[in-house]
């Protein structure tokens, strides 16, 4: 294999590419990036990654979840603090079930590029580029927003930068002090069913810190109890945006992406010979790579060849995106040939983006196919004896209408109501609560023995 270097991909096949129109103002906007402070640090990438060895062990539990593609429009802190907020809940749901540490990485801070399946959209007879991310053009359907702008890297930069600032306050700064465990309900939870069934657990945990409290184990004494951990992801997709900010560590001579602790490739360009493979192999930060109907056993055990070749344990993440109805033909056969070859992973759950479906004009994902998958994903691990490690979903801390269903029971006329993504659609706060739940339940289950097949849901 050829000497890797930050600049190494370029000289492979790349695909999901934009076209920029002036390579030159291209090039002097990654050399200002490649000057700029890096976004995350490489200790942090090395943190997140011995906790991931704790998932691939069968210890721990991955939540990696947020928006779809981030927005310089819907930027704010309020949406960061309801997201926040949510993912919080969710965690605590998590390990209160499973009695396992939660490694919580959000797809944020980064997450500003999108794959397409077409490089143009047509609308009344008039063709553009597709909309990429923000960081790559705009939304609007307009020949000047359409067209790729170089100077959206640095818009996209500083708005990861105060996102981190914020999140990092939240983590380290006391918000995340489980004390604050009942104020971590957002509005719009208030009169949920999933809203009676989070005080529940919160109630007990409050009991155990007055009780840990009254024989001397305060959070002011225990920092775990008032700060959490928290991790940023996104989808290595731009990758001139990714090289710009690749940097040398000064403590291990290592070279690593300091865009986000963890990043992942997507299933479109996940090919062994291209270049965001190239890229994403030279990198030391935690690794996930998409596996969806397309990918083979072979392919994929190629692929863990190149982007883990010591074997290392937490470097890998295989984020199964099948569909509900796929991933009882195409998993096992994934899980056998990892399993046979000993390799050491961690296996996601993506049950978003095999789910989607276009209903009165909107694109959506009906939220029991999304439940069927993540069941299906936790019986056929059973099945084989593998450890279903995590989930990896699309959602918001905000009150939207994205996918239809959950316990309010949201309509195809409802979706019209508050559709506010700029590409997927997301799960709502109530939602997303609510699939913490149901893998709580999964969590339990698998403990105690195989899940129960599933019956209800298949039927969606």
């Amino acid at each position: 294999m050829t000497k890797w270097s930050p600049n190494s991909w370029r000289n492979k096949p790349i695909l999901q590419v934009p076209a920029y129109p002036d390579p030159e103002l291209l090039a002097e906007v990654e050399g200002r990036l490649a000057t700029y402070p890096p976004l995350v640090f490489a200790g942090e990438a090395r943190k997140l990654k011995k906790q991931l060895a704790a998932v691939a062990n069968g210890e721990a539990f991955l939540l990696q979840g947020g928006d779809c593609a981030e927005s310089f429009a819907e930027h704010g802190a309020d949406n960061i603090r309801d997201f926040f907020r949510v993912f919080l809940q969710m965690a605590v749901v998590l390990t209160f079930a499973g009695a396992k540490p939660v490694v919580k990485v959000g797809r944020i801070a980064g997450q500003f590029a999108k794959p397409r399946s077409s490089d143009m959209e047509t609308k009344d007879g008039v063709s553009l580029p597709s909309y990429r991310g923000d960081i790559i053009n705009g939304i609007e359907f307009t020949e000047t927003a359409r067209t790729p702008d170089p100077n959206r890297q640095e818009m996209a930069y500083r708005q990861s930068a105060a996102t981190l600032n914020l999140l990092r306050a939240f983590a380290q700064g006391g918000y995340a002090n489980l004390e604050n465990v009942h104020k971590w309900m957002v509005s719009s939870l208030a009169d949920s069913p999933q809203a009676e069934r989070y005080r529940v657990i919160a109630d007990r945990i409050t009991e155990t810190m007055d009780f840990m409290r009254a024989i001397g184990i305060t959070a002011e004494t225990h920092p775990s109890l008032r700060e959490t951990d928290f991790y940023t992801s996104h989808e290595a997709l731009l990758l001139g945006y990714e090289e710009a900010l690749t940097r040398v560590d000064s403590t291990s001579g290592d070279w690593y992406a300091t865009s986000g602790h963890m990043l992942w490739i997507g299933d479109r360009t996940r090919q062994p010979d291209h270049a965001h493979v190239e890229y994403c192999r030279g990198v030391k930060n935690p690794i996930g790579l998409k596996c969806g109907p397309s990918l083979d056993p072979d392919t994929l055990l190629s692929l863990i060849d190149i982007l883990n070749p010591q074997n290392e344990p937490g470097r890998l993440t295989l984020i199964a995106r099948f569909g509900a109805e796929k991933v009882g033909d195409y998993l096992p056969k994934l899980i056998r040939a990892v399993k046979r070859e000993g390799r050491s992973v961690v296996w996601s759950c993506d049950p978003m983006h095999g789910n989607t479906v276009s209903l009165n004009g909107f694109k959506t994902r009906p939220f029991d196919l999304i439940l069927a998958e993540v069941r299906r994903f936790f019986e056929v691990h059973a099945a084989e004896g593998t450890y279903a490690g995590g989930i990896h979903i699309e959602m918001t801390g905000k009150n939207v209408t994205e996918c239809t269903g959950g316990a309010r029971a949201i309509s195809g006329e409802d979706l019209q109501n508050r559709y506010h993504t700029h590409c997927d659609p997301r799960l709502n706060a109530d939602q997303a609560l609510e699939l913490a739940f149901l893998v709580a339940e999964l969590i339990k289950e698998t403990s105690a023995g195989k899940p129960q097949p599933m019956v209800a849901a298949a039927a969606g």
